[in-house]
């Protein structure tokens, strides 16, 4: 089994180093304001890939501290946090 995750894993880098060497084109990002990158795709594709786990890891954050401080606090994480009473319809 060891040797079949080595081979699965070898299978994937040389699936992606041959993306890398078919992928060195230059091409130009235009942004705002007439500033532009001039980049090889695959360095493009990076980078796009890696804002975009940068930008989802930012996203979990108030999840991951509410969690953790209802962790702190010996809490359920979908506690509610109020200690006002729950009130029936139309506050009777």
């Amino acid at each position: 089994m060891k040797y079949l995750m080595w081979l699965l894993k070898a299978a994937i880098f040389f699936t992606l180093f041959a993306f890398a060497l078919n992928n060195q084109q230059a091409v130009t990002v235009h942004f705002f304001f007439g500033t532009q990158w001039q980049a090889p795709l695959v360095l493009v594709v990076l980078a796009a890939f890696a804002l975009g786990l940068v930008i989802g890891a930012l996203g979990m954050v108030p999840r991951w501290w509410k969690h953790r401080n209802a962790a702190r606090r010996g809490l359920p994480a979908d506690a509610p946090t109020s200690i006002m009473p729950t009130q029936g319809p139309h506050g009777l």
